[in-house]
């Protein structure tokens, strides 16, 4: 699978207030989303982000909430389900962009990064894990999750690999402007 801009959305699954202060990683991960975030929009890549059970878990942590209203705006898809596929809004959403390539970022990675991750691939979607943007409160149920995920089909990334994959080539504005943003 080779990511291509025209065709890929990014998925941010629940990096919310109460729930990344237990996180393995919490920082990097964080700041790894954020990046993919600020880099997706440079290069035109659309971006749900889903939020789970906000009453509890409260709302998309701060920096990341300010990232993501300069650029696409902040419009988070609340859900109980652990699956945001499973979620008819998410889905309804995905469907409209008309795009088949998924790249996943967010937590928890054995719960709703999987099963978002599970629920794509039986839906036809070519899928494709940021692996330094995904955590678990576990470092162990980080690791089962991505072996399970890659077994399935989905293809392991990073931040970086991504967003240079989604540019192409050096020697552009483009190449400049996410090598300033991954630095």
């Amino acid at each position: 699978m080779k990511l291509d801009p025209q065709q890929a959305v990014l998925v941010v699954i629940d990096v919310q207030e109460k729930l990344m202060p237990v996180i393995d990683r919490a920082d990097a991960v964080a700041k790894n989303v954020e990046r993919l975030v600020r880099g997706c929009h440079l290069l035109g890549v659309p971006a749900l982000v889903t939020e789970q059970y906000v009453k509890g878990l409260g709302p998309t942590i701060e920096p990341l909430r300010r990232a993501l209203d300069e650029t696409y705006g902040y419009a988070p898809i609340e859900k109980l389900c652990f699956s945001a596929h499973g979620c008819d809004v998410f889905a309804a959403r995905l469907d409209a962009l008309g795009r088949r390539q998924v790249l996943v970022a967010g937590v928890e990675t054995h719960v709703c990064v999987y099963q978002t991750v599970r629920d794509l691939l039986a839906g036809g979607f070519e899928v494709a894990l940021a692996a330094d943007a995904v955590s678990s409160r576990a470092p162990e149920n980080r690791e089962i999750a991505l072996r399970r995920m890659t077994a399935d089909g989905a293809h392991l990334s990073s931040t970086e690999m991504a967003l240079f994959e989604l540019v192409g080539v050096s020697g552009t504005d483009m190449f400049r402007a996410i090598s300033r943003l991954v630095k």
